[in-house]
């Protein structure tokens, strides 16, 4: 069960499957008080209480634990706010699941990409630029060598905004204009599917272990569940946990939704989310992933923050 009294806040825009099933495992675990919050009502307000935060709901008081559902799209400085009171949080001892930090570094594809390689962990080469020039010699110089590269919006999510450019089904694409990409440029090989219907597996890893996984099939070249593609069971093998679990801690990830793709070489992570959905998954899995998102949040993070109060 969970400690006696507990309250925990779920960050999320909306009040969709996700977080009912959260607020479900959280009940069935004994939490006292679960409520959603959207981080664009949460603020700062220094006068107003000892921690200076504004939780609606919570009063004068601090949630026991924080699940992050989602951090909702806004201006440079909403988001940034929002990202502040969850750093505060953090700060403030309260046990956060994912803390702003990884979200901050999964969120941001080139820092993912950074990170990844810094740690040794396969992934497709990527570039990051504000040049237009530069990012189309780029294009020109891969299509010479006969490939093709994928431009990703720098914060994107759901397989919404991919472009192919360079050679791409025998004829040259060129790089389109930047300016709905925010002027920046991010390109990620394009690794070329090995069989028909091309396919990419996606692993959860919950508490730095490999706890799921599924192919998400698709006759179109993106992958992703909210593009159409199909949802099959996958098994959880060695080749595949090693390097999503890898991928999650090098990010400093509580939980994780690792994308992989086959190539001849073995599975390379092509991206890593930080609030990942799980509904297609779940359909394809044997178990309840919310109630083991939820135990891993009571039995290890919680359990962590008491044992430090209390020593």
């Amino acid at each position: 069960m969970a400690p006696v009294g507990l309250r925990v806040a779920l960050m999320s825009d909306e009040s969709g499957w996700h977080v009912r099933r959260l607020r479900r495992a959280l009940l069935a675990r004994g939490a006292a008080l679960v409520r959603c919050l959207d981080l664009a009502q949460c603020g700062v307000a220094t006068g107003a209480s000892r921690h200076g935060l504004v939780l609606p709901g919570f009063g004068r008081e601090l949630p026991d634990a924080v699940i992050v559902r989602g951090v909702a799209a806004g201006s440079f400085e909403q988001v940034t706010k929002r990202l502040t009171v969850l750093h505060a949080l953090t700060a403030l001892g309260v046990p956060v699941y994912n803390e702003a930090r990884a979200i901050e570094r999964s969120v941001d594809k080139a820092m993912t990409s950074l990170l990844l390689r810094s740690a040794g962990i396969a992934s497709p080469p990527a570039w990051t630029t504000e040049c237009p020039a530069q990012a189309q010699r780029l294009v020109m110089r891969e299509a010479a060598a006969g490939r093709a590269l994928v431009l990703k919006p720098l914060f994107g999510s759901q397989g919404k905004g991919l472009q192919r450019v360079g050679r791409v089904d025998g004829a040259f694409v060129p790089l389109p204009p930047l300016e709905p990409y925010g002027g920046l440029a991010y390109l990620q090989r394009y690794v070329p599917p090995l069989d028909t219907p091309g396919f990419d597996w996606r692993v959860l890893v919950i508490g730095g272990q490999a706890v799921a996984a599924m192919r998400r099939v698709s006759g179109h070249w993106v992958h992703n569940v909210a593009q159409g593609a199909r949802c099959e069971a996958a098994e959880v093998t060695q080749e595949l946990a090693q390097p999503a679990v890898r991928a999650a801690q090098a990010l400093g990830l509580d939980y994780a939704g690792v994308d992989l793709i086959p190539t001849p070489d073995g599975p390379q992570v092509l991206e890593v989310n930080g609030v990942a959905a799980w509904q297609g998954l779940q359909r394809v899995t044997g178990f309840d992933i919310a109630q083991a998102i939820v135990d891993d949040l009571l039995d290890r993070k919680v359990a962590a923050a008491l044992g430090r109060r209390s020593a």
